[in-house]
């Protein structure tokens, strides 16, 4: 009969005994908005000029063997039946048009927000000269932007009848910008609210890694084309991308995208998040970054900058976004 086997004790003398005190400290990881980072790198990511000829070269020769073929299509139909010629040349008529207009609107979808660009490079030559003149014209200008939109139509009516008797150049920008963008700026403002609080949930319930950044992207996209067509710009989608990496661009350039810890430390109260899920932290942090990226949009999309009315806080809005979803503190 085998005895059972006997535990191993090993005896440390107590200066070997370990000391837990001396153990390294388990790293914390704090949300760092990965989702929104990686949407910046794939926005503001620009091909080199090989890329670039590559791509020219490649789509130059698969229209030219696309128009050839449809040709030896068409040509091959009428000499065969007519009727089935006449069908696919109307049809392939009907593809080239649309492809017109697709193309007519990316042109005039970037005439309008180039057109933005212009008002908002004059207002500031106005206010700088004071030259009633120009104040007029921008002012002017925007009334006509503005002027389908149903939210700006007591604020245009407003404009019109105080405009005759103002007589100074940044009172007569500040009329405008108090009557007829800031119902507009209310409409932009929500847009963000709810593009940041979309981008925070998928966040926080989906755990798909590259879920999040998909949706970051389409909702990034979306927010900035519904805010340009809010100011009068109606971005295609060819200029909504450019709106995004313009937007990116700027937030990166003056360190806005890296600085995510402060705000999100401001709104959810210290270390709020440190107690929370790492994945609803990362939605808070993509939530926070993306009411940035809608509140550059605003300035790029706006025909006039901010001059008598504030710029919108990102804090407030994230906090409006949020709502119900960070927890308060006591204090």
């Amino acid at each position: 009969m085998s005895l059972p086997p006997k535990p191993f004790v090993l005896n440390l003398d107590e200066g070997d005994q370990p000391d837990p005190g001396l153990a390294p400290e388990v790293p914390e990881l704090s949300p760092d908005g990965r989702a929104m980072q990686t949407v910046a790198a794939v926005a503001r990511a620009r091909p080199s000029r090989l890329t670039r000829a590559a791509v020219w070269v490649f789509g130059t020769l698969f229209t030219f063997v696309l128009s050839v073929a449809a040709w030896d299509f068409v040509t091959s139909l009428f000499a065969s039946n007519a009727l089935l010629g006449w069908i696919a040349f109307v049809l392939v008529a009907l593809a080239v048009l649309f492809a017109l207009l697709l193309t007519l609107r990316e042109a005039v979808g970037f005439a309008r927000l180039a057109r933005i660009d212009h008002l908002r490079e004059q207002a500031l030559a106005a206010k700088a000269k004071a030259d009633l003149k120009a104040a007029r014209d921008v002012a002017d200008s925007i009334a006509a932007l503005c002027a389908r939109r149903p939210e700006a139509a007591w604020g245009l009516r407003r404009f019109a009848e105080i405009r005759p008797e103002v007589m100074d150049a940044d009172a007569l920008l500040v009329l405008a910008e108090t009557e007829i963008l800031a119902p507009l700026d209310t409409l932009a403002r929500a847009e963000v609210e709810g593009a940041a609080r979309r981008v925070a949930l998928v966040t926080a319930v989906v755990p798909l890694a590259l879920a999040d950044v998909a949706v970051a992207l389409y909702a990034n996209v979306t927010m900035i084309r519904r805010i340009a067509t809010i100011y009068g710009g109606r971005a295609g989608t060819l200029g909504s991308w450019s709106l995004l990496r313009r937007v990116f661009s700027s937030l990166i350039a003056t360190g806005a995208v890296a600085l995510a810890d402060d705000m999100v430390g401001s709104l959810a109260g210290g270390g709020v998040l440190s107690k929370l899920s790492r994945r609803f932290g990362e939605g808070v942090v993509n939530g926070a970054l993306t009411a940035r990226v809608g509140v550059a949009a605003m300035e790029l999309c706006r025909p006039l900058p901010f001059l008598a009315r504030e710029r919108p806080g990102v804090s407030a809005i994230v906090s409006r976004a949020l709502a119900g979803l960070i927890p308060r503190g006591e204090g």
